[in-house]
């Protein structure tokens, strides 16, 4: 069958959103690669991969486009859910006879009331939904295909038996081709990372525990499933050849410094900086210093860090795996390296207080990232931290859909007898206005600028756009 893969537009206005689809708008307009949809297209002949968010391209003209396709499957989340069935209702009243089918997150882990809540979806794919995809193109039976649930005849749910996860990564093909293939590469703006940019997964799964991480409890796993070095680096090697515009690899494992993966790490790196690559990763904050100096002397440029906050008793309830004092000597690690570092933080985590949000203030500004990012944590159904929060009063069950607000920005959704959901809202700003607004902050943001002309123009737009959502955060 003729298969469109979208991401389907927003009818909020919203921006970004994450290679997983938490669509919300961000302090600094971003968007990252729709990974998980090139993948599947690149295992079927003559698909298509439209990214409507990104390339502005409204309903109307999305509807167009996807009325010449015999099968449309559509990348959705919990707070986009329904604008995305509203679309899928819409292309079904043009085209009756078009197979529309909804993968991720969401739907892997509601499969029955995601199918319920419109006549328009014909069928959900659940867990890893790569070789799904696939086979349905190919116009198989839905009765023979492995991992989804779909309507019967009689309005019945039926839910096929689970599909096994991918063992041999190397089997499924590059998503850079279909990168460069269908999508606009100067859509893709990170404000950390250097423009243009390129992201990739060199596995799936992470064995950390964290209670509100989404995709490792949904549909990745905590089985990490990786890539071979030499494959990793063909595609690095594929992309510097066919991609020459791009300026940096980022690596977008969950974790792709994981201490079960440093001989591979070291391997990939190594064959990076032989091909003069500059690159970024995510890495948990306990990398060791041995490590980091072989990433550096090999083109690693900067590290994605999750600190998620500075009180210990805080990342023990989430199961982080993490201390601060560990954090604090990998961060001192990085910066006699050289290594730049790109914080994120939560605020409204299981424990959290007035007094804790001050510490992690604190904490942030003692560590001193050269830029952050501040969440209100999002309890996604599916995550432990979803199950606590419904099981101790923090969060009425289906409430979770309300994670945005119709301007795009994120809610506060969990609550706490000694902690009401506007203070923790209004935290992040808070946050933010402590961290940046600080003399040796702010002069370190105008030397990065004054080094460079296009690092100054980056950055008075970062600027504008960061007070803006300051407003919209305080409105």
């Amino acid at each position: 069958m003729k298969t469109l893969f979208l991401q389907a537009p927003s009818f909020d206005g919203f921006d970004g959103g994450a290679g997983s689809r938490y669509q919300a708008k961000r302090e600094i307009k971003s968007f990252w690669y729709p990974t998980w949809l090139a993948q599947p297209a690149a295992m079927v002949p003559d698909s298509r991969v439209l990214d409507a968010p990104a390339d502005e391209i409204s309903v109307e003209d999305s509807l167009k486009i996807a009325e010449g396709y015999d099968l449309v499957i559509i990348h959705t989340s919990t707070p986009s859910f329904p604008t995305d069935a509203k679309f899928a209702e819409l292309l079904k009243a043009r085209k009756p006879n078009v197979l529309i089918g909804l993968v991720g997150a969401k739907v892997a882990v509601d499969p029955t009331s995601s199918l319920t809540a419109s006549p328009a979806i014909d069928f959900v794919a659940r867990e890893e939904f790569d070789y799904t995809c696939k086979e349905i193109a190919e116009g198989r039976p839905f009765e023979s295909v492995t991992g989804i649930s779909y309507k019967l005849a009689d309005g019945t749910v039926q839910h096929n038996p689970p599909r096994a996860m991918i063992e041999n990564m190397d089997d499924l093909p590059f998503v850079a081709p279909i990168y460069k293939r269908d999508l606009k590469i100067s859509n893709y703006f990170i404000g950390y990372l250097n423009y243009p940019y390129v992201s990739i997964y060199t596995g799936r799964g992470c064995r950390s525990k964290c209670t509100f991480c989404l995709w490792p409890q949904t549909v990745g796993g905590h089985r990490y499933r990786t890539r071979s070095a030499a494959n990793v680096l063909a595609e690095a090697k594929w992309i510097k050849e066919n991609m020459p515009e791009v300026r940096e690899l980022m690596f977008d494992d969950d974790t792709f410094t994981d201490s079960s993966n440093m001989e591979r790490v070291h391997e990939i790196a190594r064959g990076l900086g032989a091909m003069g690559w500059t690159w970024s990763c995510n890495a948990k904050a306990n990398v060791p210093y041995e490590s980091l100096k072989i990433m550096k002397e090999n083109g690693l440029r900067l590290l994605l860090v999750g600190y998620e906050s500075g009180d210990d008793q805080i990342l023990h309830n989430i199961k982080k795996g993490l201390r601060t004092d560990i954090a604090r000597r990998f961060t001192e690690d990085c910066r006699k390296l050289g290594i730049t570092i790109h914080g994120t933080f939560i605020l409204g985590l299981p424990g959290e207080t007035k007094e804790t949000i001050d510490k992690t203030i604190q904490f942030a500004k003692e560590i001193n990232p050269h830029t952050i990012q501040v969440s209100l944590a999002a309890p996604y159904p599916g995550t432990s931290l979803y199950k606590q929060a419904v099981e101790n009063g923090w969060l009425k069950e289906n409430e979770a859909v309300n994670l945005v607000n119709d301007k795009g920005v994120q809610l506060a959704l969990i609550e706490y007898p000694h902690l009401s959901k506007q203070e923790i809202f209004h935290g992040v700003e808070k946050f933010y206005r402590a961290f940046y607004f600080r003399p040796s902050k702010i002069w370190e943001i105008v030397k990065e600028m004054l080094m460079s002309w296009d690092m100054m123009k980056r950055r008075l737009r970062e600027g504008v756009e960061f007070f803006r959502f300051l407003r919209a955060h305080e409105a």
